[in-house]
């Protein structure tokens, strides 16, 4: 991979990383938390909103246009294992597409649509909202942290990327 070009993708994929982990970091820390201390209608609402305005091309982006460049770095460390970084830039790609894509996929997005099948005024969705908010938070938290282990591997890969390449 040309020399200006790996790096601009570690960088690409750190701030990628960096944004998701922010984005996840505020659901872990406070707005999961203020929507569960609403009445269950106006927090299923709130959450369903947030649900439904969340796909956007600018967080899809994001989140997507992160996870391509994980799978090219990942290729790209598997096809270069002799340098230093490689291991990180592995490290970090696989944090992200396992933690953020897959978690996800496997956890927040079921428990999203399940959510959203509910009539925020039905009586059942008192109880559809404590078993969204008993689980849902664990999995947003899975990504948090590792969006963010992420971010760190990225930039040790890349710090470790620049030192192999001014020695050459």
């Amino acid at each position: 991979m040309d020399s200006y070009v790996q790096p601009a993708l570690v960088l690409t994929s750190t701030v990628g990383c960096g944004l998701m982990a922010g984005t996840f970091f505020a659901f872990s820390a406070f707005v999961t938390r203020a929507l569960a201390s609403l009445p269950a209608p106006q927090g299923i609402a709130a959450f369903q909103s947030i649900n439904t305005t969340v796909l956007n091309p600018v967080f899809l982006g994001v989140f997507l246009g992160t996870a391509g460049l994980c799978i090219a770095l990942g290729i790209h460390s598997v096809s270069s294992w002799s340098r230093p970084d490689a291991a990180w830039l592995l490290g970090g790609s696989l944090l992200y597409l396992l933690g953020n894509v897959v978690v996800t996929g496997v956890g927040n997005v079921p428990l999203n649509d399940a959510l959203a099948a509910v009539d925020p005024a039905s009586a059942e969705a008192a109880k559809v909202w404590r078993d969204f908010l008993a689980s849902w938070p664990g999995w947003n938290h899975v990504r948090t942290v590792t969006a963010t282990a992420a971010m760190a591997a990225f930039m040790v890969g890349l710090i470790l990327s620049r030192a192999h390449d001014v020695a050459l």
